[in-house]
């Protein structure tokens, strides 16, 4: 009787199932398409500019940046090189998104600028990008790779997620960067409640007590300093250097008395570094000293709280250029000095490495001081391309910063990009976590089949053919340009756009960050013109989308 009952019921209970589904997916419908006619023509009303800084702290920006050009103006005049023009704002927008954030900015945001006062651009999209959650965690994970990799490393002593949040907290809140690597190098505790000691435990060596003492040296020297002093591990130098392997090994002695206890990280003065230098039959102790100006070095504390005070003492400008040098590069994906990692430490130094250094040490290594100096440099304001035939932009234009490098995008760039140009609305912190979930998924496997270099060497390897073919044919950009209307930006501009040419612009808008030229916006537009009804226009549409993702332009910085 109970199952009949049951039975009897099911019928009703499929049709209010039914209902309730339908009910949820009209209000998912509705959610998809509000506000995205307003998106799909510029704005009218005009937000009043404000930079997010004093006019005091912009001019003083401002003084540095022009020092800076001067500086370059010297090397461009000396090589006969003609710097090109300043870029549209739709560029440097998209140069910054990308650099700090790792995706092109929504078309949203593009609406956003649009609706501004005419000001000093790149400062305010500096203001809203550094006040945005995903530019401190996108740079967080950009100097992990550098500090710890990207293993998740022995896991019973070992949490590189946490080691992540805590640098975002730290960029988030512009902590002095000196702060920063001194509780990287000199951190006390466990590695799930201080964070920091991580750039420590991942170097645990299975068959020792204690970390990998050869590795942390090779990280500090690189990482903090700028300089490949590793390289003479296990020999002196060859070849007119002047490193000696007891210079590693001496800089390496300073994590000698390094130790993991039950109650973390912790200093075990009893312990002591040894090492059997080439040629050598048996271990020896070695003292800790550093490799130049040890004069810096404290006479009192433990040996890591020694060389963490060392290392970012102000005197040790290799500290300051290491940063300004990284900073540089994850800015243009090029170092004013390569590889990033190799600075001299007598130089000779390239135009505005000094200036730049100077500026960051007196101004307490603020790190967002430091970015906003560089993105108002003419070098990162300028065009790519000239705009006068008689002075073509060539390697030596690039290689001088007379001209914005071009440079093929990341991985993450490219997988956030495709992901960001699938939704017109911003991808940020205020959207759905579980969206944000799955978003950090598919960047997260797109860019192991893609191929991850690792650490932030800024290699300029060229693109091979099953990178092509995986973003041709693979589900990245398929299942973000297929034809869903509650997914996918391309269905909705299709279905929404009242008429084809603003279709065809929004589109460019939300992948190029350009609006089309002319004779593309005349071409798109006779073909979507073909489609007989706003459904058959939203599926050109998604074919548009497909073909612009996949073209050049949309795989490289410019």
């Amino acid at each position: 009787m109970q199952h009949l009952v049951m039975n009897s019921a099911t019928p009703s209970s499929n049709w209010l199932l039914w209902l309730r589904n339908a009910a949820i997916l009209g209000a998912l419908t509705v959610g998809a398409f509000y506000g995205v006619a307003e998106l799909l023509s510029p704005p009218v009303a005009q937000l009043k500019s404000d930079p997010g800084l004093p006019q005091a702290q912009l001019v003083d920006i401002q003084r540095t940046a022009q020092a800076v050009d001067a500086d370059f103006a010297k090397t461009w005049a000396q090589q006969q090189l003609q710097p090109t023009a300043k870029t549209d704002d739709l560029t440097l927008v998209r140069r910054l998104s990308l650099a700090l954030t790792g995706s092109i900015p929504s078309l949203q945001e593009i609406r956003m600028l649009e609706s501004m006062q005419r000001a000093d651009v790149p400062q305010w999209w500096l203001s809203h990008l550094l006040s945005d959650r995903r530019t401190s965690d996108y740079l967080a994970e950009r100097l992990a790779r550098v500090y710890v990799g990207i293993e998740n490393g022995p896991f019973l002593i070992y949490r590189r997620r946490r080691l992540v949040d805590w640098l975002s907290d730290a960029i988030q809140q512009n902590r002095p960067y000196d702060q920063v690597a001194r509780a990287l190098i000199d951190s006390n505790g466990v590695w799930t409640t201080n964070p920091e000691v991580n750039f420590v435990t991942v170097t645990n060596q299975m068959n020792k007590k204690g970390p990998d003492e050869v590795k942390l040296a090779a990280k500090v020297s690189r990482a903090f300093l700028g300089v490949r002093i590793d390289c003479v591990q296990c020999h002196d130098g060859k070849l007119g250097s002047t490193w000696k392997q007891s210079d590693f090994h001496q800089l390496a002695a300073f994590f000698g008395q390094a130790d993991f206890t039950l109650n973390g990280l912790r200093d075990d003065p009893k312990q002591n570094y040894k090492i059997r230098y080439l040629g050598k039959m048996e271990e020896e102790k070695v003292p800790a000293k550093v490799p130049w100006k040890s004069e810096l070095l404290p006479a009192t504390g433990t040996p890591r709280a020694k060389l963490a005070a060392w290392v970012t003492a102000k005197e040790n400008k290799a500290f300051a250029r290491a940063m300004v040098n990284r900073m540089w590069a994850l800015l243009f994906n090029r170092p004013l000095i390569a590889p990033v990692d190799e600075i001299p430490l007598d130089g000779p130094f390239p135009a505005g490495m000094e200036l730049l250094a100077d500026d960051f040490l007196s101004h307490g290594y603020d790190m967002q001081r430091l970015i906003r100096v560089i993105v108002g440099t003419q070098a990162f304001q300028m065009s790519s391309q000239s705009s006068d035939p008689d002075y073509p932009v060539t390697l030596a234009a690039e290689n001088a910063w007379a001209a914005f490098p071009v440079t093929r995008l990341r991985p993450e760039q490219m997988a956030g990009s495709v992901i960001q140009a699938a939704s017109l609305s911003t991808i940020d912190a205020e959207t759905h976590v579980l969206f944000r979930i799955k978003r950090d998924i598919d960047v997260n496997n797109f860019v192991k089949r893609y191929g991850d270099s690792g650490e932030d060497t800024f290699d300029d390897a060229g693109g091979t053919i099953p990178q092509r073919l995986l973003l041709m044919n693979g589900n990245m950009i398929t299942s973000n340009t297929s034809n869903n209307p509650l997914i996918n930006a391309s269905t909705r501009i299709g279905m929404l756009s009242p008429d084809n040419a603003t279709a065809v612009e929004a589109a460019y808008l939300s992948i190029f960050t350009r609006r089309p030229t002319p004779a593309e916006q005349t071409h798109f537009t006779s073909l979507l013109a073909t489609s007989k009804s706003r459904g058959s226009r939203s599926i050109a549409m998604s074919d548009l989308y497909w073909t612009l993702m996949n073209a050049t332009e949309f795989s490289w910085n410019h």
